[in-house]
């Protein structure tokens, strides 16, 4: 099949594109810098921008399979509005272009939305993006996933800092909330499996996850145990998001436009509501201690971690 990947020089679709290569399919990247695209089993890449529609007919021209992986975080930080407004545009005018195209199914990766609250600015920008999308083919699949283990991931990569260059876990209120990570190898097994299998008809939205559900405190724990380090918990009484996203960005080196609307969606839990695509998909999730060897491992193969 004819495939075309966004957000080819990402992670995620690094990690899928020699998959869908190897798997004897044609793979074409959409970038706005293609310099940027690095990774293998990419047959040809096409300049282009979502967000002003540049390019995309011409990307997705004679396109059968077409992934919507462009969500960034590097305007994370502005106002709910503008970021929502963003997302959508990006969204529907890819959407308008798949549909002119007659591209057959689109792929699209979001995030797990909170049953029992209204979802943080981030997480509402991306369902918002994904109900675009179930409307961009016959053919449409979202997959939703919490927080992914592995070494490129950006939350993954926040919370190894922090256990990484912090003596104590200072752990607010959100502590106990829990969620149900993913690993990235299953992700990308995932993302495979719903644009190449022949079982989808019409538009599905699934939950991804791993096999266990932790909390926020607890898995922080998990990767510093992983890291063989010792870090007592310090249980502060109260959710500090604000002030704990500003202390912890700079802890962790990262942007705070990052870390504010990653910290705003651990103020309850963010639990998968059908876990029915790992039988769909024949998906075998690993274990969440599993996910964490293998990605500092894989961390440590370009870089020594000082607490490892």
């Amino acid at each position: 099949m004819r495939i075309l990947l966004t957000g080819a020089s990402g992670a995620i679709g690094a990690a899928l594109a020699p998959k869908l290569a190897a798997a004897g399919h044609d793979v074409r990247a959409f970038a706005r810098d293609p310099a940027r695209v690095s990774a293998a089993g990419i047959a040809s890449i096409t300049r282009g921008d979502a967000l002003t529609g540049a390019g995309l007919d011409a990307a997705l021209r004679g396109i059968d399979i077409a992934y919507y992986l462009i969500h960034s975080m590097e305007r994370a930080g502005e106002n709910a509005g503008e970021l929502l407004d963003r997302e959508c545009l990006a969204a529907a005018r890819f959407r308008d272009a798949a549909r002119e195209q007659g591209v057959r199914r689109v792929v699209y990766l979001g995030g797990v939305v909170p049953g029992d609250r209204p979802p943080s600015p981030h997480l509402a920008s991306r369902l918002a993006a994904e109900e675009l999308l179930l409307d961009a083919a016959p053919e449409a699949v979202a997959l939703r996933a919490s927080i992914v283990l592995s070494s490129t991931s950006r939350s993954f990569r926040f919370l190894v800092r922090l256990a990484e260059r912090v003596p104590v876990l200072l752990l607010p209120q959100w502590r106990d909330n829990v969620t149900q990570p993913i690993d990235g190898r299953d992700v990308t097994a995932y993302l495979l499996a719903a644009g190449t299998t022949a079982d989808v008809d019409g538009a599905l939205s699934l939950d991804i996850a791993g096999p266990e559900v932790l909390s926020y405190g607890a898995l922080l724990e998990r990767i510093a145990d992983s890291m063989l380090v010792c870090r007592p918990r310090v249980e502060l009484p109260l959710r500090l998001t604000a002030v704990a996203s500003v202390v912890a960005a700079a802890i962790a080196g990262e942007d705070l436009a990052l870390i504010a609307p990653l910290m705003a969606g651990l103020d309850g839990d963010l639990l998968p509501r059908d876990l029915s695509a790992r039988e769909r998909f024949g998906v075998r999730p690993h274990t969440v201690n599993a996910a964490i060897e293998r990605a500092l491992r894989d961390w440590e193969r370009v870089e020594l971690l000082r607490a490892r």
